[in-house]
């Protein structure tokens, strides 16, 4: 594809100039110190702190950040926090390393339990989905008319 053809269907079409850190892109109407949530492994607490770390301010919008102010959020990010796909690669062995020492919580994981102590006889309805499975138990049939 030709520059200009990008170009014009750009200008054409109006694409959202989102701001990237570490490759994802964070809306550009939102203040910063939320926008940086949308970064997995990264909280309004992190984001504060990166924030105060880079000397912005938290209300800024992403749009009106300059290229240096992102250049230097993203080195932050990179030097202190475990964002992405490092973070879900790291929760992911963690829960297999549990499974394959047999621990307690690795079988709460492989049989789709809550792993953290919650009761189970009810209100397990996020872990293991809306599945009734004693509505009918412990009912006697009908008995049929004499």
């Amino acid at each position: 594809m030709s520059s200009s053809f990008v170009l014009r269907f750009a200008l054409k079409y109006k694409l959202p100039n989102m701001p990237r850190i570490i490759g994802v892109n964070i809306p550009d109407n939102k203040q910063i110190g939320i926008a940086l949530g949308y970064i997995y492994g990264i909280g309004r607490s992190s984001a504060k702190v990166v924030l105060k770390e880079a000397r912005i301010e938290p209300n800024v919008k992403a749009k009106d950040l300059t290229p240096e102010q992102m250049k230097m959020l993203e080195e932050i990010v990179k030097k202190n926090y475990r964002v992405e796909g490092d973070l879900k690669r790291d929760i992911l062995m963690n829960i297999k390393r549990l499974k394959d020492i047999v621990a307690w919580r690795g079988m709460r994981h492989s049989r789709n339990l809550p792993v953290r102590g919650q009761r189970t006889k009810t209100n397990t309805r996020t872990v293991r989905g809306n599945v009734r499975k004693t509505v009918g138990s412990g009912r006697k049939p009908a008995s049929n008319p004499t």
